[in-house]
């Protein structure tokens, strides 16, 4: 760079050569687009070679171009983003006009919908299932989210009888959430 600055232009060209490839891979990945990284990569050194008279090495060359890529990125992904997206306008493609089909993220979709009714159904099935006292301290533990002490003072039961009776119960809910298997 202090070669081109005095005057070689030949060294411009060398820095294009080392570097070119380089920053435009940096751009590419920054904006994701081929084009826009084919651009911005040539804005970079345009502006490398109209800032050459005031270049001031304080720091590397590599460091210096690399954030003159950044921020040029940066301007550009701001640029793009200041531009409103239609949702309802069509986007072309090599086979004519798509039309935009945007999948509500928030929004469970029907097949996950029901797949989750059906094992909050199954859940609450085995629960119901399970002996009075055993069902009775799996809602106080996991629906009202009571410590052991506590559902031992609800149930006037030890706190070694709860333990035992959510690990009873934990046993039989997973026998009963659990397809059986078949032999023979």
């Amino acid at each position: 760079m202090l070669a081109f600055q005095k005057g070689d232009k030949a060294s411009f060209e060398a820095l294009m050569r080392k570097y070119y490839p380089r920053l435009f891979n940096f751009i590419y990945r920054f904006v994701g687009n081929e084009q826009i990284a084919e651009d911005l990569t040539q804005e970079v050194f345009l502006n490398v070679y109209r800032t050459a008279p005031g270049y001031q090495p304080k720091s590397k060359f590599q460091t210096w171009v690399y954030t003159i890529a950044r921020n040029i990125s940066l301007n550009e992904l701001r640029r793009h983003k200041k531009t409103p997206l239609s949702l309802d306008e069509p986007f072309a493609s090599n086979d004519g006009p798509v039309e935009r089909q945007l999948e509500d993220a928030q929004t469970p979709r029907p097949d996950e919908q029901m797949l989750h009714q059906e094992t909050v159904a199954a859940v609450r099935e085995a629960i119901d299932s399970l002996p009075e006292n055993q069902r009775m301290a799996v809602i106080l533990r996991r629906y009202e989210q009571f410590s052991y002490e506590e559902i031992a003072q609800t149930m006037r039961l030890s706190v070694k009888a709860v333990k035992s009776l959510l690990s009873r119960a934990k046993e039989n809910l997973k026998n009963k959430l659990t397809p059986g298997e078949t032999f023979g």
